[in-house]
């Protein structure tokens, strides 16, 4: 599943409006400062957390958060295209179905992640597997020129695929003892976490991972600001640790990273790093939907 099956009414271009509230002036002096918070928008079952227009400049490579919170009926959505990035989608509940390049199908219960790297070029699709509700966040993460323009690949893992350390279960990069079996684009962390009320956890990014931010997806957390279930927040450009104190049982993911030096050149579903990569994956785009067509799947 994409979760943009569900917010293709939201727009992925238009400059979505946000809410960007300063962070607390009150800090300890110990504390990694927060330095924007949103609420984002929400179009249904999506809230757009982060897009390029805002949080996704000043965080990137992570350009595109969706948190997705959907009950009802199973539904199969649409195949789609993308290029430029990778998609990282995680499910906290539910189950989710998907419908790979190469019209494999298959389903991610809770805990699951799917992996999509688009390269040059690529179309997938998915919906929902079962009735009933399903949760979960989806990533985006915009690709270095090296990758933009190469090969798509998908990767599907199971919950016991999905290595932990403590509370943290890691869904890109390393923590501790644990990783992810996924190769990363670049330099990247990311995290889903669930703490009980009164537990803490601190986390010191790796040497270069100046961008740091977390999206809570239940719950509320202290760090020391109070952020909630729905709160996104970007913490400010440096390599210092960030505490999380749950006030409530509290699930969040956390996302850092060396930042990503290249300009964001998008198109619909795509984002690249020159007009020329843009143009280019664009034509591929539409050659694979040429062939979809005449293979009966569009």
């Amino acid at each position: 599943m994409d979760a943009h099956n569900y917010s293709d009414p939201i727009p992925f271009l238009g400059g979505i409006p946000m809410t960007l509230t300063p962070a607390k002036t009150l800090q300890s002096s110990l504390a990694r400062t927060i330095v924007q918070r949103t609420r984002g928008r929400t179009h249904g079952p999506i809230t757009r957390l982060m897009s390029p227009s805002d949080f996704g400049e000043i965080l990137k490579p992570f350009v595109f958060l969706d948190l997705f919170d959907h009950e009802g009926a199973p539904f199969d959505g649409p195949l789609h295209p993308h290029s430029g990035i990778a998609t990282l989608t995680y499910v906290a509940e539910g189950t989710i179905s998907f419908i790979d390049p190469d019209n494999v199908r298959g389903t991610l219960s809770a805990g699951g992640v799917e992996w999509m790297q688009a390269g040059r070029g690529m179309w997938h699709g998915g919906g929902l597997e079962k009735a009933g509700r399903t949760r979960g966040f989806q990533l985006w993460i915009a690709l270095p020129p090296e990758l933009e323009s190469g090969p798509a690949e998908s990767i599907y893992q199971a919950r016991e695929e999905v290595q932990q350390e403590g509370p943290a279960r890691v869904l890109l990069g390393s923590y501790g003892s644990a990783s992810s079996a996924i190769v990363s684009p670049s330099p990247i962390n990311y995290f889903a976490i669930r703490l009980k009320a009164g537990e803490r956890w601190r986390y010191k990014p790796p040497m270069g991972h100046t961008v740091l931010w977390t999206a809570v997806a239940s719950g509320t957390v202290s760090v020391p600001d109070e952020l909630r279930s729905g709160d996104l927040a970007a913490f400010e450009s440096s390599s210092e640790a960030v505490e999380f104190e749950a006030r409530t049982d509290a699930e969040f993911v956390l996302g850092s990273a060396v930042p990503h030096k290249y300009d964001l050149v998008l198109g619909s579903h795509s984002v690249h790093t020159s007009p020329a990569a843009l143009r280019d994956a664009q034509e591929n785009l539409s050659a694979i939907r040429s062939r979809l067509v005449q293979e009966g799947r569009l």
